[in-house]
């Protein structure tokens, strides 16, 4: 009879009674309908089900509720007095067509028959569902100087979308697998579909913030760049840049929903594999910290970045095939194509503060007497020209003031510090620094980097190197294996700050992907100025 084992807390006689937390007999209503079910939830956050009435003993199965996003319960219709309770799972499983395991929904729905009153059953089944959805709570990770923290339930969050995102499909995406999960996991959202560029960093900017506990981004990481920079320009950004953002991948790059995915140990993924991932991330609501990266132009532009900044080959790459977004990842390769059949030149100065010498440098970078002096640019002991400095007077972006101070950077009519390193070579092919292990989702270009390790991975591939070796570096860094091919042009650095110096306005720059007029730009890492939804 359903219910006739012992009932909540009481042990079962097959598992020891120390780590069983509840334990009763159910009807399980799919695949096999009313198909009775011994099930124990265990301390050790297992839901595990062993079949009734078979001999000598029933097929067993658990489910980890590490892979749980959600439990409800619900009445059943009158006049029956049964309730019920469904546990949504989605755990990594391989398809027969699959070369890798991927998250898959297994939902499962449990009949709570043990009473003559309605309301008794109900009570049971909220017990039940209450106690797993307290089990399958991610475990906040300890790491020193890393303070990670989880969403209070319950939680309700902002989501933006932008449907002109990579092949235009991320409206249709988030009805038909984002909101099933969201539904599920009993998070509450609000829908705003951006109609124009800066529409959600003019939102972000403006709106009342305390309405939502997170804001999700469903496009690229163009549009996340755009609410970064939105919440840096309220005049409440200290507590504004510290609201969990999220993004879930529903444009051509992805990159920073690769990196988070590459983070939490995952294979790798892309497309609805990729956004089922970081929804589920979503879903569990924990956060870590994630480093910023201040960036500030000549013409007095500051800007905040989360993923990169490039000038070069790959920035080409990368503004060249924006026209082909519709091709989804496949721009990338199209465009690479075609850069290579004109592949150019730059020429510039390129200083930087390595990892090593910040971290041994305790005084102020750059002595009085090297800030007030009058700088002529040169190289190899050569005058060089560099693009004009700001004019006195420029005018200055709002709130920067209270922004956080570049220590680290001078102003761009003095010379970088002399701990500084200043790159002998004037001519390169790509200067890309980045801050996340991936440049999209399947471009692997820094593999240690991590949300908050302190530092930009600068890449640097200087001139001379023959197209055919460009090639074969872009084909590695898909496996992230392009440093292994030592090839002698490309240089790696990790780095705290940097500067660089064009020598004429050739080309565009990108920030996250999105393009900048080409002048001296310069910036520095700030550890852990927001927060991002992750793995653990």
């Amino acid at each position: 009879m359903e219910g006739a084992q012992p009932g909540p807390g009481a042990s079962s006689p097959q598992i020891d009674s120390a780590e069983v937390l509840l334990h009763g007999v159910f009807a399980l209503l799919d695949p096999a309908p009313k198909t009775s079910y011994a099930l124990s939830l265990t301390r050790g956050r297992e839901l595990r089900m062993q079949r009734v009435g078979s001999a000598p003993a029933g097929r067993s199965a658990a489910l980890k509720l590490a892979d749980c996003i959600g439990c409800s319960a619900f009445a059943g219709r009158e006049p029956e007095p049964a309730a019920y309770f469904s546990v949504f799972c989605y755990p990594f499983r391989k398809g027969w067509w699959d070369t890798a395991p991927a998250r898959q929904r297994l939902a499962r729905t449990f009949r709570v028959c043990v009473a003559q009153e309605p309301g008794d059953n109900l009570k049971l089944a909220e017990t039940w569902a209450g106690k797993i959805r307290e089990l399958a709570a991610p475990r906040i990770p300890r790491q020193e100087g890393v303070m990670w923290g989880l969403l209070s339930r319950p939680y309700h969050v902002l989501v933006l979308l932008n449907p002109q995102s990579g092949t235009g499909q991320a409206l249709q995406l988030f009805r038909s697998l984002v909101q099933p999960m969201l539904v599920e996991a009993d998070v509450a959202f609000t829908l705003f579909v951006t109609e124009r560029p800066n529409h959600a960093r003019e939102l972000v900017q403006a709106a009342d913030l305390s309405q939502w506990d997170a804001v999700a981004v469903l496009a690229g990481d163009g549009l996340l760049y755009e609410v970064v920079n939105g919440l840096m320009e309220r005049q409440d950004w200290q507590a504004a840049i510290k609201k969990p953002l999220c993004t879930l991948p529903g444009g051509s790059g992805n990159a920073l929903a690769a990196s988070i995915n590459h983070y939490a140990g995952n294979t790798r993924a892309s497309k609805e594999e990729l956004l089922t991932n970081c929804t589920y991330f979503l879903c569990k609501g924990l956060h870590a910290p994630m480093d910023l990266v201040s960036l500030s132009t000549a013409s007095g532009k500051r800007l905040y970045s989360f993923l990169s900044f490039g000038w070069g080959f790959i920035s080409d790459v990368d503004i060249a095939s924006e026209k082909y977004r519709q091709l989804g990842n496949a721009r990338f390769t199209l465009g690479t194509i075609q850069q290579l059949a004109g592949l150019k030149v730059y020429k510039g100065r390129l200083s930087y503060l390595p990892v090593e010498t910040s971290s041994s440098v305790s005084s102020a970078p750059g002595s009085p007497s090297e800030q007030n002096s009058h700088h002529v640019p040169c190289s190899n002991g050569r005058p060089l020209h560099i693009l004009p400095q700001p004019a006195p007077g420029a005018p200055r972006p709002p709130h920067e003031g209270s922004w956080p101070e570049d220590s680290l950077l001078v102003p761009f009519d003095q010379p970088v510090p002399k701990h500084w390193t200043v790159v002998p070579e004037e001519e390169f092919i790509a200067i890309f620094a980045i801050y996340q292990s991936h440049l999209g989702a399947d471009f692997t270009m820094a593999p240690t980097a991590k949300l908050h390790d302190g530092s930009m991975h600068l890449f640097y591939l200087k001139a001379g190197v023959s197209r055919l070796g460009l090639l074969k570096l872009f084909l590695a860094m898909e496996k992230g294996t392009h440093l292994d091919l030592n090839c002698p042009h490309l240089h790696y650095v990790p780095l705290r700050a940097f500067r660089l110096e064009p020598f004429a306005s050739t080309g565009l720059m990108t920030v996250d992907g999105e393009p900048l007029a080409c002048e001296p730009v310069q910036g520095q890492v700030h550890d852990q100025l927001c927060r991002i939804i992750s793995g653990s």
